[in-house]
């Protein structure tokens, strides 16, 4: 038992930190008002935050919201937000709200995150950069089902389903766990945890910090959060860049399954990596070569797990560890040990996939990852409709579709969407910047482009020839990275959609 937690622990890991009104822009700056709204009382961060931080200092508040906003008098939950202030006055602008995706990815250390990581200094002078903890996560009213690595629920992306039987297994298991989830929200929170309510929070955030506006930097599910605050709030929307993004104000099965594009448009860069070093991995000395050998291997742990390492972990490792070029090695290495069926190699790998203990917040992400999907939208609730699409995906979407087509436990939630998802405003302001790898797993190029079409000329596009998850900062494409910095600093929106090519 020890062994199989250490081996989906590793999975889980590579998943989750490889995977949220009219009006017009003035010429005046949007952080002309800058007093600190009577909520918003600085001081210093939790002492964790702090460490995660360093050597960046940054501060934390509280802004109390409603839990519900259709009873704004009733009880109230407190989010925890940071700062990251700009040290020049002449230059500060405003607010710049953060969010890392999800959802259920906490964003307290954030500001720091991207300071250490060489955000141009130019942003840092111009906003006061605001992290936070968004509703249900971390110390911002947390929600937990109670996941353990244990359990039969470690990753949000459903285990690949083999055949008719799996898919019908699965519904068993994730029915459980909805009621899991019932089971544990004593504190009523769960049902009102929605990128609506979470964009709401938003705005009530700008409000307590004095600003008449706020920018926007959101990636991946932050994506969703922006377009909804956007399309919400459009007045007091600045300058908003949306940065690997799912397609729409939120995550429903479609999102779910585009995952399996995404593989298959990344693989062949990791396929080539690992081609170019096929004498030191063996995986294969051609694309079309790794490719086999990813089958192989796949369809062979199906049948024969090696030291409890089966064909879904390996289809589940292969996809957190495409997010960033940095993981090839590591996932090379997994291959190599499984290829060469030798338990102890396999068992030498898998120990340092999972050198950490899981962390506290895992059951925490994995909650809130699920409560937003499943309140955000209504999903398919027949098995036979899962059934059929992981059919039809297995053979649109060979290597991965049979999993993120599988059944989740929205199929099962308890609580009816309260409102219909947001929907896209396209009439607004031109503030919008889309910023897009060609290729990435989790978010493929197609959400870049829905998003595009949904907000017209409210937006632009910045398509980047590049592999992976997250573009600006994250990546290195000095495309890229000088016209968001432009944009954010100077409110320069490319005339018309780019292509950033690779380099």
């Amino acid at each position: 038992m020890t062994r199989q937690r250490g081996i989906r622990r590793s999975a889980a890991l590579a998943i989750a930190l490889g995977l949220g009104l009219s009006g017009s822009l003035g010429t005046g700056p949007a952080g002309a008002q800058q007093k600190e709204g009577p909520t918003v009382r600085w001081g210093d961060c939790p002492e964790d935050v702090a460490a995660e931080a360093a050597p960046v200092v940054l501060q934390c508040a509280t802004v109390p919201v409603p839990k519900d906003y259709a009873d704004p008098g009733g009880d109230s939950i407190e989010l925890m937000i940071s700062r990251l202030a700009s040290t020049d006055p002449g230059k500060r602008r405003g607010t710049l709200m953060l969010n890392p995706g999800g959802p259920g990815g906490s964003g307290l250390s954030q500001p720091a995150f991207l300071a250490n990581r060489g955000i141009p200094s130019e942003v840092l002078d111009t906003y006061d950069v605001i992290g936070m903890d968004t509703r249900g996560i971390g110390r911002s009213a947390a929600v937990t089902c109670g996941f353990t690595p244990e359990g039969p629920y470690f990753a949000n992306i459903p285990p690949y389903a083999v055949d008719d039987a799996a898919v019908t297994a699965r519904a068993e298991v994730v029915e459980k766990v909805a009621e899991q989830c019932a089971n544990r929200d004593k504190g009523g929170v769960l049902p009102h945890l929605t990128t609506a309510n979470t964009a709401r929070d938003l705005d009530r955030i700008r409000e307590a910090l004095g600003e008449e506006r706020t920018s926007f930097l959101g990636y991946s599910y932050g994506t969703a959060l922006g377009a909804a605050y956007a399309s919400m709030f459009p007045e007091r929307s600045d300058r908003i860049v949306l940065d690997s993004n799912i397609g729409d104000t939120h995550l429903d099965r479609d999102g779910m399954r585009r995952y399996a594009l995404g593989v298959e448009q990344t693989f062949p860069d990791f396929a080539r990596w690992a081609a170019a070093r096929h004498d030191s991995y063996g995986l294969g000395r051609t694309v079309a070569q790794v490719r086999r050998t990813y089958f192989t291997l796949a369809e062979r742990l199906d049948k024969e797990p090696v030291d409890g390492f089966d064909g879904n972990v390996l289809r589940q490792l292969t996809f957190g560890l495409l997010f960033k070029e940095v993981q090839y090695a590591k996932l090379a290495q997994y291959w190599q040990a499984l290829k060469s069926d030798d338990a102890e190699a396999v068992r030498t790998a898998g120990a340092r996939g999972a050198a950490a203990d899981t962390p506290p917040s895992m059951d925490n992400q994995l909650s809130v990852f699920l409560a937003v999907s499943c309140n955000d939208v209504k999903w398919p609730t027949r098995v036979d409709t899962y059934r059929k699409g992981v059919a039809e995906d297995r053979a649109r979407y060979p290597m991965f579709g049979a999993a993120t087509a599988n059944i989740t436990p929205c199929a099962y939630w308890p609580y009816a969407p309260a409102e219909e998802p947001v929907a896209i405003d396209d009439d607004g302001p031109r503030n919008i910047l889309l910023v897009q790898n060609l290729r990435d797993v989790p978010t493929p190029h197609v959400g870049g482009k829905l998003l595009r079409q949904k907000f017209a000329d409210r937006s632009r596009l910045v398509s980047v020839d590049d592999s992976g998850h997250g573009v600006y900062v994250y990546g290195d494409n000095p495309c890229a990275l000088n016209t968001t910095t432009r944009y954010l600093v100077t409110g320069e929106m490319p005339a018309r959609d780019t292509l950033c090519r690779a380099g």
